[in-house]
């Protein structure tokens, strides 16, 4: 069985607070929508809001007519005689979505009308939309309260509808209060006593239930569900349009035409134009998603991905990714490594190990990018011994003053201590160090160079990688190294590793 996907992401997602759309963006997502992600409706907007609205739903029914997908473009329309329906009229769209009552409660209180009065109404609307040569479909708006509470309601209602020429009945849980039992149960009673109609399920996600109920519904028989891109919505929001589209197709029987290459861009794009941040552990389009973190799953895969599942990350245009931090282990760092082609002896990758967990210690993420600078800097100092020492530092800056150092130094098993100002904070650190060293007449070299590289992606957080080039008294050039997420603190490593060349 084909079920079909009603994305509303353009009309209830930008309920969302602080979310509004602009005309050219509205159109942009509405291409992704139906050309790339292939669902079969979307919603674009609710009649009569703004004139904003107006020129957006305008630009996309031209565009949509244009492309042959004018039949699928629908706008939320109020029953309210004839304003709304002119509105749409107008707009250039030719689907209706009426917004009836679907709880007794939500009838007597908020139109104070009766159901026959109401569903007078309905007949009005549908048959005027008819006479225009544009098609309807009936929202039973609090649905969910109504099956609960009013189910006499509810079957009144439909059976005055039943008869009259529209395409499709939509059941929203519109407060998110229903379990998936609960949704089970009372789709599977509506879709037995009506088989003849098509029913759409519209899930809210207050209680985190909405992909499940969503689930349940398909199970009893709706043959269409409702769905924004990252489950954008009022309150809680709805169900995640990527989310629906995997469950739909690894645990159901049922056929979706959602093309699941294109779900992370699209969810990308309209996260950009939102300004609603993706959650990192969302699940199909989260950054963590396919980013396995313990050394003991990344072990597991390469002894026959014992740790896959149906939920392939290439389905989703994207790959799997091994995270580096004190949890990762050799297995991690193994798959990142291959992944660039590099091999290393036992020894080393020991000390790679042991240095990721040094520095994820004082790091939030130790991404790939940063593992040739780290495997680079162990290498370097392999073999290397210390016999000079920063025993301790102090480094201290300020608004309109220079900065101060305090450095403790160990010289071969002796403590030496100096403070000095300088120019930034390394200034006053070599400052410092001179001072240290004019008393042990000993000479630094001169600094040539220095160069800070970090890691694509320019993080805030990413490792720097100080490279320092020196020159002795007699000409000798030689660079070193130093790798950390502050850059003075990888500037001192660097220094000190000169120290130890040139004692």
């Amino acid at each position: 069985m084909h079920i079909t996907i009603i994305d509303t992401t353009l009309r209830d997602g930008e309920q969302t607070s602080g979310v509004a759309y602009t005309a050219g963006e509205k159109l942009h997502i509405s291409r992704l929508l139906l050309e790339e992600v292939k669902v079969d409706y979307i919603e674009v907007a609710s009649a009569r809001v703004s004139a904003g609205e107006m020129e957006a739903v305008k630009r996309i029914t031209e565009w949509a007519e244009n492309t042959g997908h004018l039949e699928q473009v629908e706008v939320l329309t109020f029953i309210d005689g004839e304003k709304s329906i002119e509105w749409i009229r107008e707009s250039g769209a030719k689907t209706a979505n009426l917004l009836s009552k679907g709880s007794l409660k939500h009838l007597t209180k908020q139109l104070r009308k009766t159901p026959e009065e109401h569903i007078s109404d309905i007949r009005n609307a549908v048959e005027t939309l008819n006479q225009l040569g544009m098609k309807a479909n009936i929202y039973l708006e609090d649905w969910s309260n109504g099956m609960r509470h009013s189910k006499d309601y509810v079957f009144f209602l439909l059976d005055g509808l039943r008869n009259l020429n529209f395409q499709r009945i939509m059941l929203p849980d519109t407060l998110g209060i229903l379990t998936p039992d609960d949704t089970f149960d009372f789709c599977r009673e509506v879709c037995q006593r009506y088989p003849d109609l098509h029913f759409d399920f519209h899930a809210h996600n207050d209680y985190d239930l909405a992909v499940a109920n969503s689930l349940a519904a398909v199970k009893a028989g709706v043959k269409g569900i409702h769905a924004t891109v990252n489950g954008l919505g009022e309150r809680a929001g709805n169900a995640p349009l990527a989310s629906i589209a995997a469950v739909l197709k690894d645990h159901t029987e049922v056929t979706t035409g959602i093309n699941e290459e294109k779900l992370t861009l699209l969810s990308k794009m309209v996260e950009t134009f939102s300004g609603i941040r993706i959650p990192a552990n969302k699940p199909v389009v989260g950054e963590n998603v396919f980013t396995q973190a313990s050394g003991v799953h990344a072990d597991g895969d390469n002894k026959d991905r014992l740790y896959y599942n149906d939920l392939l990350p290439e389905r989703f245009g994207r790959v799997r990714k091994y995270a580096l931090g004190k949890t990762s282990g050799k297995s991690n760092i193994l798959k990142n490594l291959e992944e660039l082609g590099i091999r290393l002896e036992p020894e080393a990758m020991q000390r790679v190990t042991d240095r990721i967990s040094e520095l994820s210690d004082r790091k939030e993420n130790v991404t790939s990018e940063d593992l040739p600078y780290i495997i680079s800097d162990v290498l370097q100092n392999e073999g290397n011994e210390q016999h000079i020492r920063v025993h301790n530092y102090s480094l201290n800056v300020a608004e309109g003053l220079k900065s101060v150092a305090t450095l403790s130094l160990e010289v071969e098993g002796a403590i030496y201590q100096e403070t000095s100002a300088g120019d930034g904070q390394y200034d006053a650190f070599m400052n410092a160090l001179r001072k240290i060293y004019l008393p042990l007449n000993r000479e630094l070299p001169r600094l040539t160079d220095y160069v800070v590289t970090i890691p694509p992606g320019g993080r805030t957080d990413a490792l720097v990688e100080t490279v320092i080039r020196w020159q002795t008294a007699d000409k000798h050039e030689f660079t070193t190294r130093g790798l950390d997420p502050d850059q003075t603190i990888s500037a001192i490593q660097a220094t000190v590793k000169m120290l130890n060349i040139i004692r």
